[in-house]
């Protein structure tokens, strides 16, 4: 594989036919950094000549629209239950789940950005973090999940560490996912009234435990039973409720914006430590603990690591890992020198890198310019050639829509090395094949990204049908990341 391929198949999601490859591959690469990154897609798959633009406004509404919507997308459950006739009631679940709902829209305008988008290493750098920050559609969370990708996550590949941890923890989206919306501090008015009352109150650690484990200094901090407790009791109040009136909002946590609801009758009085670090009390309490954990030196180490793993090689050398920790402790974790010291790294080294299920499907879509993915005006069609995105991903084994454990999907290749996984990637390309139209043949890509040898032979034997020819070629060594280049 030529040098520019070999580079986009590690760090991005491989050159779509009509661009251009670039000369210096390393300058290209850190100018991805700095990418324009709007939401680029098709408005519908029946029309082969669909040209690639950007997603319509209405289709990506903000916060408090997603709101109101899963508001009025509550109260109109509430009534079809009322209902009798079952006919009527299934066509009015499905109109408002369409209307109201954001999960299919959201995961559909992701799959898009990742075949159609212009800035592919910095989608590639946004599905990392979103992976790191792991959310998932419990408790109906779908409609801010991707709120939190693309303004948590994507709108902070520029800033921080820091800001992506402080922004990623508060937004509701993780703070529904991990039940941080029903956690009070431990001495707090709501957990004292509620007990007077007979009632259950009182604090969830789920991600005070998982910002330490999973989001910042790992367990090799060796931090305590008693740290994730305060680290707790610092989010006690944090806590956001999709349903709540703007009034009451407003009455409770002086704000009607959803990401930065903190309610201080919920809120644990006094200061609190956490590994050593004394936290102030009140609402700018988490900005200090996120601070504190962005620059820990087990921050800095464990996701130095993780990076250089999902990125650079499957067994990263301790060298590459101390290159990126030294650019993240010189930049005061700032991201554009993280990242860029990946780059760096990823480019120099030459060992092979398998690539996630999601990221393999992307680049076999955009190598072959197959259209493979519904429009955007089609998000709930289904068509009997094409699977729906939904359950593509379902198929696939990986979806950041779907219940799935807080620590995310693994890099490391021997969990998507089974003979199951290996044979759902023979039946992926072989339905991009039928029913994804590719407008280049196996030999036309090959030569473009300049296969190696071995690659060439196992597409020759392969068979004499085109189609056999193409599922060789991406299920080769080669074109999963399994092989030197």
């Amino acid at each position: 594989m030529n040098e520019q391929f070999r580079v986009a198949q590690k760090l991005g999601l491989m050159f779509r036919p009509e661009t251009p490859l670039p000369e210096d591959i390393k300058s290209w690469a850190i100018s991805q950094l700095n990418a324009k990154s709007p939401a680029l897609g098709i408005k519908s798959f029946k029309s082969m000549n669909s040209d690639i633009k950007e997603w319509p406004r209405e289709l990506q509404p903000n916060l408090k629209k997603r709101a109101e919507m899963w508001t009025v997308y509550r109260a109109n459950r509430k009534k079809e239950r009322e209902k009798i006739d079952g006919q009527e009631t299934e066509a009015a679940k499905r109109a408002n789940e369409h209307k109201n709902l954001m999960g299919q829209k959201d995961s559909l305008k992701f799959s898009h950005r990742n075949v159609y988008g212009q800035d592919q290493l910095k989608i590639r750098f946004m599905s990392f973090w979103a992976n790191h920050f792991t959310t998932g559609n419990i408790h109906d969370n779908q409609n801010v999940i991707g709120h939190l990708i693309d303004e948590a996550i994507l709108a902070n590949l520029n800033s921080s560490f820091s800001e992506m941890l402080y922004k990623a923890t508060s937004h509701p989206s993780m703070l529904i996912y991990l039940d941080n919306i029903w956690s009070s501090g431990e001495d707090s008015v709501e957990t004292r009234e509620q007990r007077r009352n007979g009632r259950q109150a009182g604090l969830n650690d789920n991600l005070g435990r998982e910002l330490l484990e999973l989001h910042s200094v790992s367990p090799s901090a060796k931090y305590t039973e008693t740290d994730i407790r305060n680290a707790a009791n610092v989010l006690a109040g944090w806590g956001t409720d999709l349903e709540r009136p703007l009034n009451e909002m407003r009455e409770v946590a002086n704000t009607t914006d959803h990401w930065d609801l903190y309610k201080r009758t919920w809120a644990q009085p006094g200061v609190k430590r956490v590994m050593g670090k004394t936290i102030n009390q009140g609402k700018g309490g988490l900005r200090e603990l996120t601070d504190f954990l962005a620059m820990h030196e087990h921050t800095i180490s464990y996701l130095s690591s993780k990076l250089a793993q999902h990125f650079v090689s499957d067994n990263p050398s301790q060298s590459d890992i101390s290159y990126i920790k030294n650019a993240w402790k010189k930049g005061s974790g700032n991201l554009d020198q993280i990242h860029t010291a990946v780059i760096e790294r990823a480019i120099l080294s030459k060992e092979p890198k398998f690539q996630w299920p999601m990221t393999w499907l992307f680049q076999t879509i955009r190598l072959s310019n197959a259209t493979f993915f519904m429009g955007w005006d089609e998000v709930f069609d289904y068509d009997d050639n094409l699977m729906n995105h939904r359950q593509t991903y379902e198929e696939l084994g990986q979806s950041f829509w779907h219940p799935r454990q807080p620590d995310g999907y693994s890099s490391d290749k021997n969990e998507w090395l089974s003979g199951e996984m290996f044979e759902r990637r023979i039946r992926f390309a072989d339905a991009i094949y039928r029913a994804g139209n590719p407008q280049f043949s196996s030999s036309e890509i090959m030569d473009r990204i300049g296969a190696n040898g071995a690659t060439r032979d196992l597409v020759k034997r392969a068979g004499q049908y085109e189609n056999e020819k193409f599922i060789a070629l991406m299920c080769s060594p080669e074109l999963m990341g399994l092989e030197n280049a």
